[in-house]
């Protein structure tokens, strides 16, 4: 197919944390070398923001160093920590509150913000356009480009207009060619673009397996006389330790008497029956949530996988003709629970690597390779380093046992203990046939605490064109139902965290595997968990997906 085609010096896949402070740095850069550079940000959500969801307590350290005035020009953090808890839910009604000293150095939240990583990044898309980067909101990076010598190239966009079918709808429009002489991934964790990279260059060879958890998160409005700015809260133990599994939740009060409250799963859970959506909705029945919650009104919904292994998993980062950034690499802070600043360093270094070889000559489908001196010689190497052992143990050994490892490792060895500790069996790989395990019945929602799929879903603002191919794809389509119903309960019914995938029978009383694609906020959890890997996530249609407003 004919494909129009555009030329950039640089092509950056994502518009969030890390792919905007790549763009930014980039521009500063040449502008401090004198030196013309093309930047373009391609960006699937229908704007910046749409597809962004994080807790988030967010550290300044990133865009002190990027943009060292961020107040003076209008940064979207308006709400300081004031205070930290964190606690051990020992039942659905009892907790433990854990003291400061007793908690791993890296949970203190001073001169942290609390904020809406969605308008954080809307704000750095600002900064990024006012220096001349050109962003695309609407336009999803469907598939990767490579040169005659097997470097990337850059992108294709998707197309708009294909049928379910794959025929031409009226309007049909081709997707774009995006060349770039070097080509930035970050897409967040479990990139689909990402993945295909490190199984092509072979990224991952010598490094541990990489984990991942699921964070679901809903916006509340509460009451004036519950809410308290700056207040951050912090639990482990019920209701996942109940099941067997580990993760933790939060509750962050931001400004405007909202609150963000939300629970991540680890992927490495064992029972098929388990459903982390239902686990959040049991959560917050706990009375340390309930008291701020019972008044409030539910404002928003939305789910996303991120990465847990630590920097043992990360893959190599730099390729012929471009670079894995933030999340889509892994360089998430599990120990602080923070990845934006992380994603931040990861993409100024990357930046600042094309930098060095932009006054040399940047040529198309360089390998960049003087990125991983950059990369041990920074902060962020550093900082991954000293809790590089938090992820792990958290699996091995469980949040309350995990934790007091961490303590040691991190509160009185500093980071230095001459070991680094692995775990290499995959999150699909963890599942026990359903029946070895315990099933599991949760209780109907309230509509006051608890709610249903469907209409959390609705709050997501989740759409997607009817008529277009499938992002979803099976690789066997026998293989739910023939494999996965039998031996595990077909768990798609229940990990996912919008009612996409179901088993229904037909008038004749037989089993089929439903996908409704409709209702995918793109978390990455299927193609993730799948217990056959049989399920890969591709994108929609630019635009399609989830559409938050301030998460």
């Amino acid at each position: 197919m004919e494909r129009e085609a555009m030329e950039f010096d640089v092509v950056i896949v994502g518009a969030g944390p890390a792919g905007l402070s790549a763009a930014i740095k980039l521009m500063q850069g040449a502008q401090a070398l004198e030196q013309e550079i093309t930047v373009c940000v391609v960006e699937k959500g229908s704007e910046v923001g749409a597809h962004i969801l994080s807790g988030a307590v967010f550290e300044t350290s990133a865009l002190n160093e990027l943009l060292p005035n961020w107040s003076e020009l209008g940064a979207p953090l308006h709400t300081p920590v004031t205070r930290d808890e964190i606690y051990v839910l020992r039942s659905a009604n009892s907790q433990i509150r854990v003291p400061h000293f007793a908690a791993p150095s890296t949970m203190n939240n001073d001169g942290n913000y609390i904020i809406s990583l969605g308008n954080f990044c809307r704000w750095l898309a600002e900064q990024a356009e006012a220096l001349g980067v050109e962003i695309f909101p609407g336009f999803a990076a469907a598939e990767v480009l490579y040169d005659a010598n097997g470097a990337v190239k850059g992108i294709i966009t998707g197309d708009m207009g294909r049928a379910a079918d794959g025929s031409e709808k009226d309007g049909f429009a081709a997707g774009i060619e995006l060349h770039g002489k070097t080509t930035l991934f970050a897409e967040g964790a479990r990139g689909h673009l990402g993945k295909a990279l490190i199984e092509k260059f072979e990224l991952d060879r010598d490094r541990d397996t990489q984990h991942f958890g699921l964070g679901i998160k809903e916006l509340w409005e509460v009451p004036a006389e519950v809410h308290e700015p700056g207040l951050v809260v912090h639990t482990a133990g019920w209701p996942l330790a109940e099941q067997g599994a580990s993760g933790g939740a939060f509750m962050y009060h931001l400004e405007n008497q909202q609150v963000a409250v939300g629970l991540i799963t680890d992927l490495g859970y064992d029972n098929p029956y388990l459903s982390p959506f239902d686990e959040f909705q049991r959560m917050k029945h706990h009375p340390l949530f309930a008291r701020y919650l019972n008044k409030g009104k539910r404002l928003s919904y939305g789910a996303r996988a991120l990465n847990k292994g630590g920097p043992q998993c990360l893959p190599k980062m730099h390729f012929p003709g471009g670079f894995l950034i933030g999340c889509d690499a892994g360089t998430l802070n599990g120990a602080k629970i923070k990845g934006t600043h992380t994603a931040m360093q990861s993409g100024m270094l990357a930046a600042q690597t094309i930098l060095d070889q932009l006054a040399n000559g940047l040529e198309a489908g360089q390998d960049l390779v003087h990125f991983e001196e950059h990369y041990k010689k920074s902060g962020l190497f550093k900082e991954l380093h000293f809790q590089r052992n938090f992820g792990p143990a958290q699996h091995k050994f469980g949040n309350i046992f995990g934790s007091a490892y961490a303590f040691v490792d991190m509160n009185l060895f500093r980071g230095t203990l001459p070991w680094t500790l692995e775990d290499p069996v995959p999150d699909y790989a963890t599942l026990k046939p359903a029946a070895q395990s315990r099933m599991l019945e949760y209780s109907k929602p309230d509509g006051i605490l608890s709610f249903d799929k469907l209409s959390s879903v609705f709050l997501s603002n989740t759409n997607h064109e009817d008529n277009q191919p499938v992002h979803l794809k099976l690789t066997d389509p026998d293989l739910p139902i023939r494999d996965n119903l039998p031996l595990f309960a077909e768990p798609a019914q229940r990990y996912c965290p919008a009612g996409v995938y179901e088993v229904i029978e037909d008038a004749n009383g037989v089993a089929k595997f439903q996908i409704n694609g409709q209702n995918c906020v793109h978390c990455k959890t299927c193609d993730i968990k799948d217990p056959a890997q049989n399920i890969t996530w591709v994108t929609p249609e630019g635009t399609g997906g989830p559409n938050y407003p301030n998460m």
